[in-house]
């Protein structure tokens, strides 16, 4: 599969698997928005970018940053405060994770698969980001 056939992937899981949470999504019309869905949880909107993670080195690991070319030249931008959450597929296991935009790194996100050997508080456990014990809000469930 090419990269947009696995992105694709992606979006089509996480949206089936937040629809089946019993939340309703909505997708902005065009390619022109930081997000790529809206997750109306019942009390507020949240604006979400999907992203596809891989296992490495016992994490699951993914991009938070836009990839776009630009006159031939790769260009890499930030979310900043554009996005509140990404939502992650792991395509080495299938697991879904959710991760606040707040507690994803500027670059890359680490979702650590194994127990650190230190205790340390800003060592994401991939468990207590799973997408569906961490959802936010109350969906009509």
């Amino acid at each position: 599969m090419n990269t947009k056939q696995v992105g694709d992937e992606t979006e089509a899981k996480i949206m089936a698997a937040l629809i089946a949470e019993g939340y309703t999504v909505s997708v902005p019309f065009g390619d022109n928005e930081s997000y790529d869905l809206v997750l109306d949880t019942g009390t507020a909107l949240k604006r979400v970018q999907y992203k596809t993670g891989w296992i490495e080195d016992d994490v699951v690991r993914f991009k938070t940053t836009s990839k776009t070319t630009s006159n031939g030249e790769v260009v890499r931008t930030d979310y900043e405060d554009k996005i509140d959450a990404f939502a992650v597929r792991c395509r080495d296991t299938e697991q879904l994770y959710w991760v606040p935009s707040e507690d994803a790194g500027a670059k890359s996100t680490y979702l650590r698969v194994t127990e650190p050997e230190i205790a340390h508080p800003s060592v994401n456990r991939a468990e207590k980001c799973r997408l569906e014990d961490r959802l936010p809000g109350s969906a009509n469930r």
